[in-house]
């Protein structure tokens, strides 16, 4: 008979393993030395070892789900209560029960984790559906439909609630997405018909617009392209492939316009600074006619100098003021003259200055004689106030007197 801690061989070959409820019977060892009989059940306890460690190890370090955990750990439990094996089987035992509740611990941490992580999808289904909802109101169409294919994409990345939760959440959040593309679609369906009244409104105008380029009536045509430029922007935008080859067609009417104009308001220009070097030289004449010494000879040669003016044509308006007023100060200069004249050699205004002086004159000298007599007479105050009226008359006297010079030149 052969023995070890574990197990035995007695005579006939049965192997026993020693267990904490008695010996139990392995099976009958026929084959060879008991010592063999005893290796051979010694081995297939170390597989049991092996086998029990790899499940510990595929229970701490993989996502190895706890029924199949489960199913694997009754698998062992059976083969070692089957006892076909030598070795401390109590021990395995021991092993497999605290498999069991890291298993049971386990499933409850996933059960907490998961149940973490359905309120943590729910929640983060909810704010997707709230957002969905806001968008599904924006008039922001490009942004707001691009967040919502986003949203779309969060949606499918998040795990599944219960089918009733889910399938309610998706409602809402389908339904937001929904109304957004119907208001998208009606605004866009209105855009394109606007923009088909845009395209009519501004075919008119270009034609219009193409039907002035050649006109030569430069003010009433410029003032008619500023009122098509404000038809245009008031018009709106018409569709894309059109927009662009109607602006080509107006813009490039009025280039063909504007560039006639500036081609004539170019020559004109020049022709213009020409005459007015031309009328500064006129200018230059005329103030040499002042101061008046002959009022004759100015007055002819003012007549030719204005002729010659009149015939030269405009200048540039900025100049014009300055030019102008150098010959109206001369003409004034020589009207000045002629008004002079006018009173020095007029018989009617020397005979009325004259009479004037006379009526004066005599007033003055009668004024006199009625101060004299009544300071003869004592009576002071009737000499002031007569006095004072002789003052007023001598002033009046004096002054038509001046006057009376001029005519006696």
């Amino acid at each position: 008979m052969s023995s070890d801690p574990w197990g035995r061989v007695d005579e006939t070959g049965t192997v026993y393993v020693r267990t904490a409820d008695g010996e139990k019977v392995v099976g009958s060892w026929q084959a060879g030395t008991p010592e063999e009989a005893l290796a051979y059940f010694e081995r297939k306890y170390e597989g049991l070892v092996v086998e029990i460690g790899l499940l510990e190890k595929r229970v701490r370090t993989t996502d190895l789900s706890a029924k199949d955990a489960q199913t694997a750990i009754d698998h062992l439990r059976t083969q070692v209560d089957e006892h076909h094996a030598v070795g401390d089987l109590d021990a395995l035992r021991v092993r497999l029960d605290k498999l069991v509740a890291t298993v049971e611990s386990r499933r409850e941490e996933r059960k907490v984790q998961k149940a973490k992580q359905t309120d943590e999808a729910r929640a983060a289904k909810d704010a997707l559906v709230v957002e969905a909802e806001e968008l599904a109101q924006s008039d922001q169409w490009r942004s707001a439909g691009e967040r919502l294919r986003a949203l779309v994409d969060i949606w499918k990345g998040l795990p599944r609630l219960d089918r009733k939760s889910d399938d309610e959440l998706w409602h809402r959040f389908s339904h937001a997405r929904s109304a957004f593309s119907k208001r998208r679609k009606a605004h866009f369906a209105s855009l394109d018909a606007q923009r088909e009244d845009a395209r009519k409104v501004k075919e008119k105008l270009v034609a219009e617009a193409e039907s002035l380029s050649k006109s030569t009536d430069w003010g009433p045509t410029a003032a008619r392209y500023r009122e098509l430029m404000a038809d245009w922007k008031a018009a709106g935008r018409a569709q894309r492939e059109s927009e662009d080859d109607l602006w080509n067609r107006f813009r490039g009417a009025q280039d063909v316009f504007f560039a006639a104009r500036s081609e004539v308001f170019a020559e004109r220009d020049a022709e213009q600074t020409e005459n007015l070097k031309l009328k500064e030289e006129l200018a230059d004449e005329a103030e040499k006619l002042v101061p008046i010494t002959d009022l004759k000879a100015a007055r002819a040669a003012f007549r030719s100098l204005n002729e010659r003016w009149e015939a030269i044509g405009h200048v540039p308006r900025d100049a014009r003021p300055k030019v102008e007023g150098r010959m109206h100060t001369v003409e004034r200069a020589i009207q000045e003259a002629e008004e002079g004249e006018w009173r020095r050699t007029n018989p009617e205004a020397r005979a009325r200055a004259a009479g004037l002086t006379g009526q004066l004159q005599a007033a003055v000298d009668k004024l006199r004689g009625q101060v004299d007599a009544a300071r003869a007479a004592g009576n002071n105050a009737k000499a002031d106030k007569l006095g004072r009226e002789l003052e007023g008359r001598q002033a009046l006297l004096d002054q038509a007197l001046k006057g009376l010079e001029e005519f006696g030149g």
